[in-house]
C-alpha cells in the first residue's frame, strides 16, 4: 500500500439495525396499512410526534446518569439539553397530551406508526430499530376501555393475516401482581421490579431460568450475569404457582387466581377487574380461542398500572435449517394511568396497544417465504430499437403494471436469468419477427416453471415452451395484467 493511500473501511453493519430487503419493506407496509385500518375503524385518528424527545420527558424509566443513554440513544442538542430517540410511541403521546390538554377532545383516541429505537442487546429477531403501530385511548377509565383495547388487539392480529388458532391475546392485571407480591411478603420496590422482569421472561427462559432470576441470579449464554431477586424458596414457589394458574377458559382461570392471589385486597380487586373485562369481551363477540387470561403475562415497562396483555403468534416457524422457531409475543399493551400525570400533577387514565411491526413482518416472512413481486421485464434484443422497447414499457406502466426495460448489455439468456432473480412474473419478448407481425411474445414465468415440472426432457421443453405464447401488440397490457393478477 502506498504511503498516501487511505485504508479502505470495512463493510460492516452495526448489530440490531437490519438492512431491509424489498420483501420485508413490502410486508411492513402491508401490516401498517392493515392494522392502521383496524384502528381507524374503531374511531382512532393518526398522530406522529416525531423521533426525538427531551430525556426528562421520557421519564423515570431511564437511568439517572450524566449521559442518559442506557436503554436509549441520546445526544446533546445545541442548547446542551439531552434529547433521545423515542423508545416507544406512548411516552411521547403522554407529553403531547399534556402539552395540548386544553384543546383535545377527551377521551383522546390516536394511533401512530413508525420506527422506535432501543439501546439494548440485540438478538435473533430482536432489533435496536424497529417499527411499532400503536393505538391509545387517553382520558377514559374502567375495564370496558381495557376490554375494547384487547378486542382491538385480537382484530389487529386477524388483519395481519393470522388465522384462527394461529394467535392468542393473553391478559393479566397489575392488581393481581400486587396481590401476590403482598401475599409473598415482597415490599421493596427494587425487588418487586426484579420479580416483574423475571416473570416477564417465563415464556422465553422457562421455569428453570425464572427460578434463577427470582433467586440468586442467572448467567446467560454469553456469560453476562443478571442479578436475581434473592427470594426464599417458599416465595419463589408462590410466584411460580401464580404464573401457572392459567386454565382452559377465562372463567376457570379466574377461579384459580382467586385461590392463589385473591386473599389480599389488591388480588381480589384484580380478579374482579378481569371478570368485568370478560363480560365486555363476550358482548363484543371475542371468543376464548382469541383471548385468554394468563397470570404469566407481566410486560416489562414499569408504567403499567392495571390490565396488561400480549398478542402472541402461535404459528409454527422453521429457520433455514429446518429448526423450529418460536416468535412468541408480537404485540402488547395495557393500562398506564401515571404517564400524563407526570406532566399535569393529576391522574389521567389511559390504555393502549402496540404491534411490533418489524418483528411480525420477520415472523410472517420466515413462515411464508415471502418475496416482493418483481417487475414485468421487457427484454431488449436490438439496441437499435431501444425507443420501441421504452414505449412498450411505458405502455405497461400506464396500464398500472410494474414494469422495467432491461438496460444492461447482456444477451437474451442473461436477461432471462436477471428476470428470474428479480422475481418477475412475466417477460415481454420482441425481436424482428414479432415486430414485423405486430405481435409480442409473452412468457409467464411462474406458470412456465410449474408446467416445466411435467416436461420429461430438454428437447420437449424447447419444443413446447411451457408458459410462453404470442399476442397482438394491442393486447399486451391486457394479457400481462391477467398474469400479474393471477399471481397476487
Amino acid at each position: 500500500m502506498a504511503k498516501d493511500e487511505q485504508p479502505r473501511p470495512e463493510a460492516r453493519k452495526p448489530r440490531g439495525f437490519p438492512d431491509k430487503t424489498a420483501a420485508i419493506i413490502a410486508a411492513e407496509r402491508r401490516l401498517v396499512d392493515a392494522i392502521s385500518a383496524v384502528y381507524r375503524r374503531w374511531g382512532f385518528d393518526a398522530l406522529d410526534t416525531g423521533p426525538f424527545e427531551y430525556v426528562d420527558a421520557l421519564g423515570k424509566f431511564l437511568p439517572d446518569t450524566d449521559r442518559p443513554n442506557a436503554g436509549v440513544f441520546a445526544l446533546q442538542d445545541d442548547d446542551d439539553q439531552w434529547i433521545a430517540l423515542r423508545y416507544d410511541h406512548t411516552a411521547p403521546l403522554a407529553r403531547y397530551v399534556a402539552e395540548n390538554w386544553a384543546t383535545l377532545a377527551k377521551p383522546f383516541r390516536r394511533y401512530a406508526a413508525g420506527p422506535v429505537w432501543r439501546n439494548e442487546k440485540p438478538g435473533p429477531f430482536r432489533f435496536r430499530e424497529f417499527i411499532q403501530c400503536d393505538a391509545d385511548s387517553v382520558g377514559v377509565a374502567g375495564p370496558a376501555a381495557d376490554a375494547e383495547m384487547i378486542a382491538i388487539a385480537a382484530e389487529a392480529m386477524k388483519a395481519a393475516g393470522a388465522k384462527a388458532g394461529e394467535y392468542a391475546v393473553r391478559v393479566n392485571t397489575r392488581l393481581l401482581l400486587d396481590g401476590v407480591m403482598e401475599a409473598a411478603g415482597v415490599e421493596d420496590p427494587a425487588t418487586r421490579g426484579i420479580v416483574l422482569r423475571a416473570l416477564d421472561k417465563l415464556d422465553r427462559l422457562g421455569t428453570e431460568g425464572v427460578t434463577l432470576l427470582l433467586g440468586k441470579g442467572r448467567k446467560d449464554e454469553s456469560g453476562d450475569f443478571t442479578q436475581g431477586a434473592k427470594l426464599k424458596d417458599n416465595q419463589i414457589e408462590r410466584f411460580l404457582a401464580f404464573a401457572a394458574a392459567r386454565a382452559g377458559t377465562r372463567s376457570e382461570t379466574l377461579g384459580r387466581l382467586g385461590n392463589v392471589a385473591g386473599s389480599t385486597k389488591s388480588g381480589a380487586a384484580g380478579v374482579e377487574e378481569l371478570a368485568a373485562i370478560d363480560t365486555v369481551l363476550k358482548a363484543l363477540g371475542v371468543g376464548e380461542d382469541e383471548v385468554t387470561f394468563d397470570p404469566a403475562i407481566v410486560r416489562g415497562l414499569e408504567y403499567y398500572t392495571g390490565p396488561v396483555f400480549e398478542a402472541e403468534l402461535l404459528r409454527e416457524f422453521h429457520d433455514a435449517d429446518g429448526n423450529p422457531i418460536r416468535f412468541g409475543s408480537v404485540g402488547g399493551g395495557g393500562r398506564y394511568d401515571g404517564l400524563v400525570a407526570r406532566f399535569r400533577g393529576e391522574a389521567v387514565p389511559a390504555t393502549g396497544f402496540s404491534v411490533g411491526i418489524s418483528r411480525l413482518a420477520a415472523a410472517l416472512a420466515a413462515s411464508e417465504g415471502q418475496a416482493a413481486d418483481g417487475p414485468v421485464l421487457v427484454l431488449v434484443l436490438d439496441q437499435a430499437e431501444i425507443a420501441d422497447y421504452a414505449a412498450m414499457t411505458s405502455e405497461l406502466r400506464k396500464g398500472g403494471i410494474r414494469a422495467e426495460m432491461y438496460l444492461g448489455s447482456s444477451g437474451m439468456r442473461a436477461q432471462m436469468k436477471y428476470a428470474d432473480r428479480r422475481g418477475s412474473p412475466a417477460v415481454v419478448i420482441v425481436g424482428g419477427d414479432e415486430r414485423a407481425k405486430g405481435i409480442v411474445t409473452i412468457k409467464d414465468l411462474k406458470a412456465g416453471a410449474e408446467a416445466a415440472k411435467a416436461v420429461a426432457d430438454n428437447e420437449a421443453w424447447r419444443s413446447e415452451r411451457p408458459g410462453q405464447f404470442e399476442a397482438p401488440r394491442g393486447e399486451m397490457v391486457q394479457r400481462i395484467r391477467a398474469i400479474v393478477e393471477a399471481g397476487q
